[in-house]
């Protein structure tokens, strides 16, 4: 069935972290009726207020993208990872069965965030700053993160920190910007190919 909603990060729950590190706005999950444990794709919006471990998600790939704040350091335990996730809207993909842990590089930091399960889904993460068309996917998040846009002529604008969510049936879009310095995060969840689990077995 297909789903189109409007969303405001100023209305989304906001979701405590156990180890009281953090919190998470989750804006879409799914399939319909999955939960933390078992989705095939998540997108939220975490505010990390105290370093720490993140969590480790097991067969999952993930990316996140510094909103708000200073920014953390990402370091791998087993030292593979080390980046600094400091600069405004870049997306940085890693591994979510990785223990990463997670320290602040200034005041607390708010993040988005991608999940899909590897093998099932994979997610294309982006950031637009000009018109663009956006090819047709069956899954996928639209967050104005500076300025207003217009997605399509049947769809509500979206100001800044409003985006539409959608799933269940392909749509592509025409994105516009009203404004100078405008951006927006584009996700695009599709399903893994026969072929790219073939390229991907050992």
């Amino acid at each position: 069935m297909k789903t189109l909603r409007h969303f405001s990060r100023d209305a989304l729950p906001v979701t405590p972290w156990k180890n009281g590190g953090g919190t998470t706005q989750e804006i879409a999950c799914g399939p319909p009726g999955t939960t933390l444990g078992d989705f095939g794709w998540r997108v939220s919006i975490a505010t990390i207020a105290a370093a720490g471990p993140f969590s480790v998600f097991a067969g999952t790939d993930r990316s996140i993208m510094l909103l708000e704040g200073d920014g953390v350091r990402l370091r791998s335990r087993d030292g593979r990872i080390d980046h600094r996730l400091e600069a405004l809207h870049r997306p940085f993909a890693f591994p979510g069965d990785t223990a990463i842990d997670c320290a602040l590089l200034g005041g607390a930091s708010s993040d988005f965030n991608v999940m899909t399960r590897r093998g099932q889904w994979r997610a294309e993460v982006q950031v637009v700053d000009r018109a663009a068309s956006i090819a047709a996917a069956p899954h996928g998040v639209l967050l104005a993160l500076r300025g207003r846009w217009t997605l399509n002529t049947d769809a509500p604008a979206c100001r800044e920190g409003e985006g539409l969510c959608w799933s269940g049936e392909p749509m592509a879009w025409r994105a516009v910007p009203v404004g100078a310095h405008a951006r927006l995060a584009v996700v695009r969840i599709v399903p893994v190919s026969s072929a790219e689990n073939e390229e991907g077995s050992p």
